[in-house]
């Protein structure tokens, strides 16, 4: 897995808001959003103002629910000053529900596959569920799997180790448990994107399962008020914790230490190769020294 590893996530405390130098500074408002950007980024912004209108209705048709609010939209082309904001190198853009406010690294899209839609539609998609479940507390794994689900499999363009993490875990029975993800994500990066990918793989499971009905009735429910035990049983006629349960015996079925080893089959070539190349090298030290003892005693 390479270490720099580009993540999408959402804030629901405080977070600093970017300071754009308003000398520089220009907004394009539309009657669905506005783009907030310094002048460099006038392309760009014209971009996002070009495709949020299909990118807003592929959204309400996946969730079935309106988008009523017009959400500002903030480029960023400095990345250590939104590191600053964010504490955290991992991450590309984030989002704060209570003020519709997306704020996007632009620095980053040159990051291939990047692109500005997916992006724009998962963090759009977390402004969307806090949107529309007011009345309870929306579980973090269940905001987090829901928005890669909807923002067409964004999670194999911030994974590198396209669920590499999440086999490992299962075969190590090291899975972290749903409650611990209720509130808030690990900050250690492993801990962190397992948490992603778990967050999606549930979300995934639940619409395997139950279909996509399921998940939008789970939604609905806790939209009127349900809390999410409530509203799991309620849609899914099952508890979370049997939800829980069902998922990881559906995860230890497909996963295997075949599967496991071949789809790391080139970082263990790798190793190998490494412990080689090392083996190698200490063999010509001893022979040298072997030499030089021999030498000695000429």
């Amino acid at each position: 897995m390479t270490k720099k590893v580009l993540l999408l996530v959402f804030f629901l405390l405080i977070t600093p808001l970017p300071t754009l130098h308003p000398e520089n500074r220009e907004i394009i408002q539309t009657d669905q959003l506005s783009v907030l950007f310094e002048k460099p980024l006038r392309i760009a912004a014209k971009e996002i103002v070009h495709i949020y209108p299909p990118l807003k209705t592929q959204l309400e048709n996946t969730l079935e629910w309106t988008i009523e609010f017009k959400p500002t939209i903030v480029l960023v082309n400095d990345s250590g000053k939104f590191q600053e904001m964010t504490g955290n190198s991992l991450i590309v853009a984030y989002a704060l529900p209570q003020k519709n406010l997306i704020v996007i690294d632009y620095s980053k899209m040159n990051t291939k596959p990047f692109s500005l839609g997916p992006i724009i539609k998962h963090e759009l998609c977390h402004l969307l569920l806090h949107h529309k479940i007011r009345k309870v507390i929306l579980p973090r794994w269940l905001d987090e799997g829901v928005s890669q689900w909807a923002s067409d499999g964004l999670a194999e363009i911030i994974m590198s180790s396209k669920g590499a993490i999440l086999d490992g875990a299962v075969l190590s029975n090291r899975l972290l448990s749903l409650r611990r993800l209720d509130k808030r994500f690990p900050r250690d990066e492993k801990s962190l994107l397992l948490a992603y990918e778990e967050s999606k793989s549930v979300v995934e499971f639940i619409t395997k399962e139950f279909g996509r009905k399921g998940l939008l009735d789970l939604l609905k429910n806790m939209e009127e008020g349900d809390e999410v035990d409530v509203a799991i049983l309620k849609s899914l006629s099952i508890p979370p914790d049997e939800l829980q349960r069902r998922w990881q015996t559906h995860l230890k079925k497909r996963t295997t230490w075949f599967a496991y080893l071949a789809s790391n089959l080139y970082g263990i070539l790798f190793f190998l190769a490494a412990l080689i190349t090392v083996a190698g090298f200490v063999r010509v030290i001893i022979k040298k020294r072997r030499y030089e003892d021999e030498d000695d005693w000429a």
